[in-house]
């Protein structure tokens, strides 16, 4: 079964200044010894991107593009994938929930998977499991 990977999974992943580090570097190692599939979306790369290259500088964006994507099955965002998200959002009403993760919640919706790399409280609100676990 395929596991979504979360920006805030893949960020602590690459940052070894987070708390969440250590955890995310032994799962992620898991996930590879594994063979599991790595699911995700072009909003989490731009998203994580933006982020890498702002707080870490541009060496670890490259290790971003050059060691991490090519491992992820990434499913650019289309038309409909990003109108039922951002109807997702607005019926939401909650701020601090990015569009980003309700085109998250949704794809994994649509594609039927169950866990998410990730330390964001908001997939496990929305019936999903965190990897690593919280």
């Amino acid at each position: 079964m395929s596991v979504f990977v979360d920006s805030s999974g893949l960020y602590a992943l690459i940052d070894a200044s987070t708390a969440e580090h250590e955890a995310a570097a032994a799962e992620w190692a898991q996930l590879r010894d594994q063979a599991t599939p790595l699911r995700t979306h072009s909003y989490v790369i731009i998203e994580t991107a933006v982020l890498v290259q702002r707080r870490l500088g541009m060496t670890a964006a490259a290790d971003l593009h050059r060691k991490v994507v090519p491992i992820l099955s990434v499913r650019f965002v289309d038309r409909d994938l990003h109108h039922t998200a951002t109807t997702a959002l607005l019926a939401a009403g909650r701020r601090k929930v990015s569009l980003v993760d309700w085109t998250s919640f949704e794809l994994m919706r649509a594609e039927n998977l169950s866990e998410a790399f990730a330390f964001d409280n908001d997939f496990a609100e929305q019936g999903f499991t965190l990897r690593p676990a919280s």
